[in-house]
C-alpha cells in the first residue's frame, strides 16, 4: 500500500444546496488544489451502483462529477481517468441512462470500466476472499478519488468513501451482478478493510446532498442536506460521516476495523476539521433527516 498524497486527518464540512459549489468549497477547505501534481494519473472512482436518478441519492449527480473532473484538469495532471465497476448492472448502461457518459464525452476525460480487465490478482488479508482480480489501472494510478454518496447501508451498516473504492474495484466478472452474489459479502466488513490496506485513496468526497437515510443502499429515502465532506484520510472522513448517521466509529465495524489497522484517524479530538463545525453539521443533517436535532454526543 502506497502513502497517501498528503498523510494526516485534514477533513472539510460545507454547506451549500448547489451540490457542485459545495463540493469546491470542501475541497477550497482543505486545500486540495496543492495535492495533484503534473506527473499524476488521476483516477476518480464515482458511486455508479444502479440506472436512477441522482435525485434518489443512489448515485451520484453527473454535474456534481463535472465539477471535480473540472477541479482536476486545473491542476494539469498527465492523465485523467474516471473509473468504476457497478456492482448491479452494466457499467455502460448507466453511464448512458443516468447521464455520466454524456458528461465524460463533453468534458473529453478517458472511461474504464473495473468490471472488465486487465486484470491482476491481489491477496488480500481476509479469508472470504482472500483474493481478488482488480484492473491494472491499479498499477498505473498515482491519485485516487472517492466521490459517493452517503447512504445507510443494510450490511455495511453505512456507505461512504471507504465502501466506494472496496466494492467498485473488484469486478463482477468474478464476483457476480450484483456482487453480493458469490460470497464478498459473507463477511463484508472484513472485506472493506482488507480493500481499504491495498488501494490507498487520497481524496475522499461524500456528499449529503441527497443523503439516504432508512434501508439503503438502493432502497432508502433522500434527503436533502447540502453538505458535503471532503478530505484527506479516508478513514477520518468516514468518521464525521458516520456521526451524521448517529454513528460512533465503533458502531460502523469495518471503520472500527480501518482504526485498528492504523489506516486512518478515528478520533475527533485528532481530526483537522474545517468548514462547518461538526456539532452544527449534525444538527443540520438530522434536521434535514428527521425534522428534530439530534447529535451524537447529547445520545451517548
Amino acid at each position: 500500500m502506497r502513502e497517501r498524497r498528503r498523510n494526516c486527518p485534514d477533513v472539510a464540512i460545507a454547506q451549500n444546496h448547489n451540490e457542485p459549489q459545495a463540493i469546491r468549497e470542501a475541497l477550497g477547505l482543505i486545500n486540495a488544489e496543492s495535492l495533484i501534481n503534473p506527473n499524476d494519473v488521476v483516477v476518480i472512482t464515482p458511486n455508479w451502483v444502479q440506472k436512477q436518478s441522482a435525485e434518489t441519492g443512489i448515485v451520484v449527480g453527473p454535474e456534481s462529477l463535472r465539477e471535480i473532473i473540472r477541479f482536476v484538469k486545473e491542476r494539469n495532471p498527465r492523465r485523467i481517468v474516471v473509473a468504476c465497476g457497478s456492482g448491479q448492472q452494466s457499467t455502460a448502461t448507466i453511464m448512458k441512462e443516468v447521464g455520466f457518459a454524456q458528461i465524460l464525452k463533453e468534458e473529453t476525460v478517458e472511461f474504464i470500466d473495473l468490471n472488465t480487465g486487465p486484470f491482476k490478482r491481489i491477496e488480500l488479508s481476509h479469508d472470504l476472499p482472500h483474493q481478488t482480480n482488480i484492473n491494472t489501472l491499479y498499477d498505473e494510478m498515482t491519485f485516487l478519488i472517492s466521490f459517493t454518496q452517503l447512504k445507510y447501508h443494510e450490511e455495511a451498516a453505512m456507505s461512504a468513501a471507504i465502501k466506494n473504492i472496496a466494492l467498485s474495484w473488484p469486478p463482477a466478472e468474478e464476483h457476480g451482478h450484483p456482487k453480493k452474489n458469490l460470497g464478498i459479502h459473507e463477511k463484508l466488513h472484513g472485506f472493506i478493510r482488507a480493500m481499504a490496506q491495498k488501494i490507498t485513496i487520497d481524496l475522499s468526497i461524500v456528499s449529503a446532498s441527497p443523503a439516504m437515510i432508512g434501508t439503503g443502499p438502493a432502497k432508502g429515502i433522500p434527503r436533502q442536506t447540502g453538505l458535503v465532506v471532503s478530505g484527506t484520510d479516508p478513514v477520518a472522513v468516514d468518521t464525521i460521516c458516520a456521526r451524521f448517521l448517529g454513528f460512533k466509529p465503533q458502531a460502523v465495524y469495518y471503520l472500527y476495523d480501518c482504526i485498528n489497522n492504523n489506516l486512518g484517524i478515528g478520533n475527533t479530538d485528532q481530526i483537522n476539521l474545517k468548514g462547518l463545525p461538526l456539532l452544527d453539521a449534525e444538527k443540520s443533517f438530522s434536521m434535514a433527516a428527521y425534522g428534530q436535532f439530534s447529535t451524537v454526543d447529547a445520545q451517548s
